[in-house]
């Protein structure tokens, strides 16, 4: 059996058309999906993106990989191609992987790598642009010569021809591999395609498809309002996640960029689909998700919807006689891809695993685990990180910088436009999450439970764990000061509830 795992970057759970996206069409997904399942309640465990790959790469939770942020760091332990390469497995990279060391194979026999459109002085580590170069592309950093920030809400076509376009470049590298690709093996390939990250820059021809339609506006809550009017002049580098209230006509630009970016990108993944073997197991997913504007937020590293579920179809090969067009709505995390992998071609799942192998639930068996744990260490600007809970049903929020936490109904409320934790017949299911949430953080270093109580820091937390820290860096102190920036000072978020010090 062969493994084909596409993981888009930045990709919203919603943005498919088989889940009911009003405008996003993406009908080589929706085919697999009717072939195999899709996942509803699929999630990011840190929404961000190293954090979110180390944990996908070794199946651990990010306090066991040791990074909750986006950091620079060495990643130790077995990895999903590691262990597929001991196992006869012809393991190749087309695409994004974002570890450190740049070019460290980690279990990959080869590598066609580009994290993003990089600089052009960085031909070493990016073939992308090693890829324009050879091609006679000789401007400054090329790939971004379009003028679009890395984490920028501006968008705008894109400024070369098609087929050098980061996406076509990432899918036409894995096509290259299965032409030369070792035949008397299965092959694992993982393509890590950038988009629909920012910049975001489809194709003029997707950008103007999209411009056409009616893009859906941005979510308003009463919890989320900062800003009641749009505003121009924030920055259009959003570093990870911003609160704003961006102008209309800017964010109906975004949002049309950002769909048409996953529109190319299914378009694209068409091509290698009608490629690969029968007898091959095809994953899709995303490392995190994109505000794109919903309670005032851009980027990500927040735990809502938006931001913290990505999309998961798994499509069998037919040797498997496993039904098609499943919908499973039980809540699973990137960290359960490594050993529904493993699971599904005979390997052995490594002790250092914490994710579950999703084959059980795919024979329609059900998955052994309560809920989810999720974290960050900072939100960019806001004085605080996240830690969130969920089964798919609620979902519990918790900001330790701030002390207060947020409690949504997701089965009735799926757009989180109203915050329960302040309502007086929440208190049970409060104090129920509460003491789930001090289960998976007793003992951590950074002080998140004391005598049974969550705790309020008063800031963010350091980027990693102690002793993962990168050669060269000192620990971190425990609480790193991070004021709010922009226009306005950021008032914390959420209910002052559990910052009455309740027992758990």
């Amino acid at each position: 059996m062969n493994v084909l795992l596409v993981m888009t970057d930045q990709q919203r759970g919603d943005c498919l058309s088989c889940a009911g996206h009003p405008v996003v069409q993406t009908p080589a997904l929706d085919r697999l999906a009717e072939e195999g399942a899709r996942f509803t309640s699929a999630y990011t465990a840190c929404p961000i993106c190293i954090a979110a790959r180390r944990t996908f790469m070794t199946g651990r939770k990010p306090a066991n990989q040791g990074v909750v942020f986006n950091y620079d760091t060495y990643l130790e332990g077995p990895t999903l191609p590691g262990v597929l390469a001991e196992n006869g497995y012809h393991c190749h990279l087309s695409g994004k992987l974002h570890l450190w060391p740049l070019r460290k194979l980690y279990g990959f026999h080869s590598m066609d790598l580009a994290d993003g459109p990089g600089s052009q002085d960085n031909l070493a580590t990016n073939d992308h642009a090693r890829y324009l170069a050879r091609h006679g592309v000789l401007l400054d950093d090329a790939a971004r010569a379009h003028g679009v920030s890395g984490n920028s809400w501006h968008a705008r076509p894109w400024h070369l021809p098609e087929h050098m376009h980061p996406t076509a470049w990432c899918v036409s590298q894995a096509i290259d591999f299965l032409d030369r690709r070792d035949p008397t093996k299965p092959f694992f390939l993982n393509v890590g395609l950038f988009h629909p990250h920012p910049p975001c820059t489809p194709p003029e021809f997707y950008y103007r498809r999209y411009l056409d339609l009616d893009i859906p506006e941005s979510v308003e809550s009463d919890w989320s309002q900062l800003y009641e009017a749009s505003r121009p002049g924030f920055p259009l580098n959003m570093a990870g996640a911003s609160r704003f209230k961006g102008l209309p006509e800017m964010l109906r630009q975004f949002r049309a960029a950002y769909y048409a970016s996953i529109a190319y990108i299914d378009d694209q993944l068409q091509r290698l689909l009608q490629l690969i073997p029968e007898d091959t197991l095809v994953m899709f997913t995303s490392d995190h998700g994109e505000m794109a504007g919903d309670h005032q937020f851009f980027g990500k590293l927040v735990p809502y919807e938006p931001s913290a579920r990505v999309p998961l179809i798994i499509r069998p090969p037919r040797s498997m006689n496993l039904p098609g067009g499943q919908v499973i709505d039980t809540a699973v995390e990137l960290m359960d891809l490594m050993p529904t992998v493993l699971d599904a071609a005979g390997a052995p799942i490594p002790e250092t695993v914490d994710g579950l192998s999703l084959m059980g639930l795919l024979r329609g068996q059900a998955l052994e685990r309560e809920y989810l744990h999720g974290e960050c260490s900072r939100i960019s600007g806001l004085g605080s990180g996240i830690q969130y809970l969920t089964d798919g049903r609620e979902k519990y929020v918790w900001w330790p910088g701030y002390g207060t936490e947020q409690l949504f109904d997701l089965e009735r409320d799926p757009l989180e436009a109203v915050d329960l934790a302040g309502e007086p017949d929440a208190r049970d299911r409060l104090q129920t999450w509460r003491r789930r949430l001090v289960k998976e953080l007793e003992g951590r270093p950074e002080g998140f439970v004391k005598e049974g109580v969550l705790q309020t820091l008063g800031g963010p937390t350091p980027y990693c764990l102690p002793g993962y820290e990168a050669p060269g860096d000192a620990p971190g102190p425990l609480h790193r000061d991070d004021p709010p920036t922009g226009f306005a000072s950021h008032p914390p978020i959420g209910s002052r509830g559990a910052q009455e010090r309740l027992r758990a």
